[in-house]
């Protein structure tokens, strides 16, 4: 038989960690009682989240996580952010970040991710008549090439672990950033894959660089609070749910056709 002593602190020790875990308020229930999912995006990454002039945001993240509060039963509120700045936007104003949010090992450190809803890659962007030209890393990583990207996201993290003597250029404005190229301002832009056949659309003259074989795989994720199992089990659950009736293939479609 175990100790009286010993049963004793294993009861106090469970008891203890049971009114831990009661005492830990999930930001599920937060949100609940609050009516509201506070939702950080930087708002300038089409299609996923866009900021409007009239002050409204447009895209798939922006479709998908207002579908999400509804099912929650509360309202999305929209949150200003930027890439320099998310992740401390995220932990003091927000109880989910959105926008094409790529996953990273860094960023994990930090906070949660929901499970990926997109399966993504890095791919060059460029003039159409360069297409042949930057087939490569190795392609664009030339004295005479200058590569453009947006500051403070994964994409200026891969242009400055992989070109080394390339220029990089780093441009604030990432809603027209794209147009830096067609001007010669700059030769080539990493983005992520589905980023780069949307502004090839958008922008004749332009033209993604084998989009289907990205330079280097990725995925896309909502950044959670770190350690709130409770709100991530259910973001997660809405995930898989969304794709599998369809409604996640309903509101992408909308945006990357």
């Amino acid at each position: 038989m175990l100790p009286r002593l010993f049963i004793f602190a294993l009861s106090l020790f469970v008891s203890s960690f049971a009114a831990a875990q009661d005492s830990a308020t999930s930001r599920l229930d937060v949100a609940q009682s609050q009516g509201k999912l506070r939702v950080c995006t930087p708002g300038d990454y089409k299609p996923f989240s866009l900021h409007r002039p009239d002050g409204g945001y447009e895209g798939l993240d922006i479709d998908l996580v207002q579908a999400a509060a509804k099912a929650l039963g509360v309202e999305a509120q929209f949150v200003k952010s930027s890439w320099p700045t998310l992740m401390t936007d995220f932990i003091e104003k927000c109880d989910v970040a959105v926008g094409g949010i790529s996953v990273t090992v860094d960023r994990q450190k930090t906070a949660f991710f929901s499970s990926p809803y997109m399966v993504n890659g890095k791919a060059p962007i460029t003039k159409c008549e360069n297409v042949e030209r930057f087939q490569t890393v190795a392609d664009i990583d030339q004295p005479n090439v200058t590569v453009i990207e947006n500051p403070g996201g994964s994409n200026e993290r891969f242009a400055r672990a992989n070109f080394k003597q390339a220029k990089i250029v780093i441009f604030n404005d990432n809603t027209t950033i794209f147009d830096e190229i067609l001007k010669g301002n700059a030769d080539v832009m990493i983005s992520e894959s589905v980023e780069t056949i949307v502004q090839e659309k958008l922008r004749p003259g332009l033209c993604a660089v084998n989009p289907d074989k990205p330079l280097q795989y990725g995925e896309m994720a909502w950044l959670l609070p770190r350690g709130d199992v409770v709100f991530k089990a259910w973001i997660d659950q809405w995930l898989h749910l969304a794709k599998a009736t369809g409604e996640y293939d309903r509101i992408a479609d909308q945006w990357l056709r």
